[in-house]
């Protein structure tokens, strides 16, 4: 055979040997596709339906690399075989870069959220908080990598299912469920050495604000179980005044609930020349159990809610984020770091709580409270002195004061007022006033001066032409 013949035949026959080669390797390729799409559900590799050429989502937790087709709607849809899908949440359909996007993962926790208002409103609390922990582990799947306007969504998601978070905490705490307590009677070294001391130095003043509490304390608890919250609450008059109406602190705080004149006006409590609304258990009632409840939406724990009552919001919010720690702090967590007096203020209000619970445990005796207080009102329109309140009705004039406590001077404003008269005395006292005679009520008139710098009894009483008595 020429040479030339046998190169042309050598060549041939590599040509075919590789066409050949490459034909398996095509061949063993396509099957090893055709395989992989019969993998059954729950095997570690992902199941690729025919019907749906989205690839799967990362799992939410590295744990877990296990894949199930849940169908619905006649639809096949990849979902991670650990998240159970709630009914009346859709699951994230199919992208048209098959892949899911930032957007589908902000949606579908958006859905979650409004799933758990749906449990929050028939009372499921724990179902409510696991669907808020899925709706957060969709959000932290987002890429830092994506546009800022979904990171900014992302950010503020992730701050609703926090708050949302707390509420439902707060909830909790509220709500008493079995033999749980809604403000919890926590037991420390702290709480011991303030019941050692309400039993001891202080326990003439704890008998003397208990025997006081029966006037007040009735209403005080209608209006705070009317109100939702703990009727543990309405114990903190007993440390904050001893249940005392004009007990007036050093920070210039003044009444049942100790309000400062600022705190007060925020809610709603009015302060002019003739009357101080922080005096009036029923209206300082009505403004404490507004303040509690602002407090409790921003701190959601009773304990650190007590502390900010003491020394106030701001100083507690400036404690937390002192701590230099990205979770929220209870008041445990900021008792070394809060001022003296509000560190030992909650250890004393879980002290009177433990101590009223079990008395005999602690070896005292709790006096009779005192009855409660009980009114009529009428409405006049003239000035009068409450002592001559008292002398129309034949009273002393302690009692008519006690009913009335936020007048300042003991006289009721020119302007309508309703006064406050012992029990069944209502009838009476106007059929006396009717024959009264108008001189009689307030035999001089009343002008309320502000003493200034050297001012002197014998000035003032030159400058409005009457007598130094």
């Amino acid at each position: 055979m020429p040479l030339s013949t046998l190169h042309r035949t050598i060549e041939s026959s590599s040509l075919l040997t590789l066409t050949a080669l490459v034909f398996l390797l095509l061949s063993l390729f396509g099957c090893a596709n055709v395989n992989q799409t019969k993998v059954k559900p729950g095997l570690a590799s992902p199941v690729l339906d025919r019907a749906s050429t989205r690839k799967p989502p990362a799992p939410i937790e590295a744990s877990y690399s296990f894949w199930e087709v849940e169908s619905l709607d006649s639809n096949t849809y990849l979902l991670p075989a650990t998240v159970e899908v709630l009914p009346f949440v859709e699951p994230i359909p199919a992208s048209p870069s098959n892949q899911i996007s930032a957007q589908d993962y902000l949606d579908q926790a958006l859905e979650l959220c409004q799933a758990s208002n749906n449990y929050w409103r028939e009372g499921h609390l724990e179902k409510a908080l696991e669907t808020l922990d899925r709706a957060y582990r969709l959000i932290l799947e987002i890429s830092p990598h994506s546009p800022p306007e979904l990171l900014q969504q992302k950010d503020d998601l992730r701050v609703t299912i926090s708050k949302r978070i707390i509420q439902i905490y707060g909830l909790r705490h509220t709500t008493v469920q079995g033999y749980c307590k809604p403000i919890p009677l926590v037991m420390n070294r702290h709480v011991r050495m303030a019941i050692r001391s309400l039993l001891g130095k202080e326990r003439e003043y704890f008998l003397e604000a208990y025997k006081r509490s029966g006037r007040y304390r009735p209403a005080i608890v209608k209006a705070i179980r009317e109100a939702g919250l703990p009727k543990e609450l309405s114990w903190l008059p007993l440390i904050e005044s001893g249940f005392k109406l004009r007990a007036l602190s050093r920070a210039r705080a003044l009444g049942l609930w100790q309000f400062i004149a600022s705190t007060g006006y925020k809610f709603g409590l009015k302060r002019t020349a003739w009357i101080d609304e922080r005096m009036d258990p029923e209206k300082s009632t009505r403004a404490a159990i507004a303040y509690l409840k602002e407090l409790h939406n921003i701190f959601g724990d009773w304990a650190t809610v007590l502390a900010a009552y003491n020394c106030g919001e701001g100083t507690v919010l400036r404690t937390i984020r002192s701590q230099g720690i990205n979770y929220l702090d209870n008041f445990w967590d900021l008792y070394e770091s809060l001022p003296r007096e509000t560190a030992a203020y909650v250890p004393k209000f879980l002290a009177v709580l433990h101590i009223l619970e079990r008395p005999e445990e602690f070896g005292i005796k709790l006096p009779e409270p005192d009855p409660p207080l009980e009114y009529d009102d009428v409405t006049i329109d003239r000035p009068i002195y409450l002592a001559s309140v008292a002398k129309l009705l034949e009273t002393n004039v302690e009692i008519i004061k006690d009913l009335n406590p936020e007048l300042r001077y003991g006289i009721t404003p020119g302007h309508p007022y309703k006064l406050r008269l012992p029990k069944g005395q209502a009838g009476v006292f106007l059929t006396r006033l009717a024959h009264l005679p108008p001189t009689a009520m307030l035999p001089y008139h009343t002008i309320v001066y502000r003493v200034r710098p050297g001012d002197s009894l014998y000035k003032i009483a030159r400058r409005f032409k009457t007598s130094v008595a």
